[in-house]
């Protein structure tokens, strides 16, 4: 396992190339830790799914809204709801195309949760891959995301990748999540 600064220039670079040979990493947002892998790589997704003990879907990062609409699978009317949620420490669960990332990761209904951290780290890997990448919370299934690097380090270092150390980020909480149902944007989680 490695660990780099998320300040170190090569940072988003050495992401890009473990997730790219199938990695898993733990990497900061503008909220908390996430767990970042190849949304399209099925044994990308086991690894990770292992690690926090479920499985189900799981959350992908976007560079921007104009990726994040091109992945849609919805009426242009819609375009402006999701435009109007997706930003910030927001995710917003939407259908989505055939083959955009794992059928693993995606909801019974075709939608996947995609967010747009408002974060360099973020954005730059985002916006250099092909492929979306995961963004879960860094916990076991069932117990509190862990936002401490020491911690992280500690509990699941040894099974992951690589860390991209961006300091502690405790007392921040995980993204708002709104699911467009039926034409209109719900409220899953604050």
């Amino acid at each position: 396992m490695i660990v780099i600064d998320v300040q170190n220039k090569d940072a988003v670079a050495v992401a890009f190339k473990v997730i790219q040979e199938g990695g898993v990493i733990i990497y900061p947002t503008d909220t908390i830790y996430g767990f970042g892998a190849d949304a399209t790589n099925d044994k990308a997704i086991d690894k990770l799914n292992n690690i926090k003990g479920r499985s189900g879907p799981i959350s992908v990062l976007a560079p921007d809204q104009e990726t994040a609409l091109i992945w849609s699978n919805i009426s242009n009317d819609e375009h402006e709801l999701i435009a109007s949620k997706l930003k910030g420490q927001t995710t917003v669960i939407y259908p989505v195309k055939k083959g955009i990332v794992s059928q693993k990761i995606m909801g019974e209904d075709g939608s996947l949760g995609v967010r747009i951290p408002n974060n360099a780290f973020c954005y730059e890997l985002a916006k250099l891959s092909q492929n979306p990448i995961t963004s879960s919370s860094v916990n076991r299934h069932g117990s509190p995301p862990i936002n401490e690097p020491e911690n992280i380090l500690k509990e699941i270092g040894a099974e992951i990748d690589l860390f991209v150390d961006g300091g502690s980020l405790a007392g921040n909480k995980g993204s708002s999540i709104y699911k467009l149902a039926h034409g209109k944007m719900e409220n899953v989680r604050g």
